[in-house]
């Protein structure tokens, strides 16, 4: 017996050492492959176009299948997703939700890193705060800081009672299976559009060559630009730092790939229509990078990942809820537009569109086209986008998600003249005016249906209602003597919702 059992121990330990002999060594190759996934200018979570573009829910499944294959997969956002959107207008438990649906879906698809885009600061410095500190995913900026009492600082966000302040570079380490590892760098700049007083923009190429000295200095394998920027700028930026291998940019909301001497540039479509995929490939040894980028539509054919489409949902179930007090089915198809009606901010602020006007002949026919003309602000203009195609009540709701009504308003000749002047000399901000039925004739005088402006004459004029609360234009109140006579509608009428009196506009006319 002590003989077998003395036997059997032999055995054991001699298996026990023959598989502990046969496990292959595994040597660091000195190649290392990673992913980053970019978004840039999101602001809706849910597909756009009856469901046949974009939804943050379709993304996260394309980045789950690709952390599949490759571990070392990272998502990005190049800015603007606070804002502009349409649930972003809406009051849920008694405050405006501001930007709070797309951190939530943000937090449940695991981003790694973003930065601030112009349109972060709409929501204001409280929300802004709020939705900092709801996030779960880094910032980054090295030319945008929080105006104090004491001078610019970084803006900063809290985490489990622990202030942290946004940074100006973002550094990734990252290893592979075979223990290959290098750092990865990055920086960010802003560009100074948006201009708010609780906001202090540094210079762009100045900051960002700071960062990239920081980086340099620490010596980052690879650095790349999260940035929010023009593309000229973008360009400047890669020609002024040639170690900057690609450059993940938002703002211009249609897709490029941009080469450079030494870097790539890249923007993918907004609202998640498609994202960029870049394959990176780096050789420690040769200190060589490889990349290969690949812009992906997302589409109805992709599938949704339940866990953010329920967060979703439960952002949509709100959205519905405070739509269909005005439409009983917002998604009905009102229009196609064969050609597409312009809603970029560039334009809505600073000449005359084919959708500015149409909203403003929308406001005139809520009327019943008994007023001489109609004006609006650009500002309300809020898409920031083209729609082509197929339009339906929902995208109007996002052209003017802060809605409000149209109010008739009888004002002396003079008056007017001073408000369409001053919209004019507003050219590239929110105050400068969409028409109908006002134009400019060859001498620079403004017409009504073709006549120059009486001063002594009193015309008829459709106005957004937000225009006569003297914001955009100070002088423009119920209480000037100008002002002859307001009529404001009730709720049963058209007029009483300019999004209602454009989708009935819409629904009247043909394509």
């Amino acid at each position: 017996m002590k003989r077998l059992i003395l036997l059997i121990a032999v055995i054991v330990l001699a298996g026990c050492r023959g598989t502990k002999e046969v496990i292959p060594e595994v040597k660091n190759d000195g190649i290392i492959n990673f992913k980053l996934i970019q978004l840039n200018d999101v602001y809706e979570i849910a597909p756009l176009s009856g469901g046949k573009y974009g939804g943050m829910a379709r993304v996260a499944h394309v980045a789950d299948s690709i952390r599949k294959v490759e571990p070392n997969t990272y998502m990005f956002m190049a800015g603007d997703f606070l804002n502009p959107s349409l649930l972003g207008t809406i009051k849920h438990e008694g405050e405006r939700i501001m930007g709070k649906q797309m951190i939530d879906v943000m937090n449940a698809m695991d981003f790694e890193l973003v930065t601030f885009g112009n349109h972060e600061f709409d929501v204001g410095e409280e929300a802004l705060q709020k939705r900092l500190n709801e996030s779960n995913f880094y910032w980054t900026s090295a030319n945008v800081f929080q105006n104090t009492e004491d001078g610019p600082r970084s803006f900063h966000f809290v985490r489990e009672s622990d202030t942290i302040f946004v940074p100006e570079t973002y550094t990734l380490s990252l290893m592979d299976k075979d223990s290959t590892a290098i750092d990865v760098g990055f920086f960010s700049v802003c560009l100074p559009s948006n201009k708010v007083d609780f906001v202090h923009y540094g210079d762009i190429f100045l900051e960002a060559r700071s960062a990239y000295v920081n980086l340099d200095m620490k010596r980052s394998d690879v650095i790349i630009g999260l940035t929010h920027l023009t593309i000229d700028q973008d360009k400047e930026i890669a020609r002024r730092l040639p170690k900057v291998s690609l450059i993940m940019g938002g703002h211009e909301h249609n897709n490029m790939l941009v080469p450079t001497n030494n870097a790539i540039i890249a923007k993918a479509d907004a609202n998640a229509k498609t994202i960029y995929i870049h394959t990176l490939t780096y050789d420690t040894k040769t200190e060589n990078l490889v990349i290969d980028s690949h812009l992906m539509p997302i589409d109805e054919k992709i599938a949704s990942k339940p866990e953010v489409k329920a967060v979703v949902d439960k952002w949509n179930a709100i959205l519905d809820k405070n739509l269909k007090k005005v439409v009983a089915n917002p998604y009905e198809q009102i229009y196609y537009a064969r050609v597409p009606l312009d809603g970029t901010d560039s334009a809505s602020r600073g000449i005359q569109t084919n959708l500015g006007g149409i909203i403003t002949q929308a406001m005139a026919a809520a009327f019943d086209n008994t007023v001489d003309g109609a004006l609006v602000n650009g500002g309300s203009i809020r898409i920031d986008d083209m729609l082509a195609g197929e339009v339906t009540s929902m995208d109007i709701f996002r052209v003017l998600p802060f809605g409000g009504g149209s109010l008739k308003v009888e004002l002396k000749g003079s008056l007017l003249k001073e408000v369409l002047d001053f919209g004019r000399s507003k050219r590239g901000a929110g105050a400068y005016l969409q028409r109908f039925n006002f134009e400019q004739n060859s001498e620079g005088a403004w017409t009504n249906n073709g006549e120059v402006l009486d001063p002594d004459k009193v015309y008829t004029v459709a106005f957004s209602d937000y225009l006569l609360r003297g914001r955009d234009i100070p002088f423009l109140n119920p209480d000037h003597e100008g002002v002859i006579k307001i009529y404001r509608p009730t709720e049963e009428e058209k007029a009483f919702d300019i999004r209602k009196s454009v989708i009935l506009y819409l629904k009247s006319i043909k394509s």
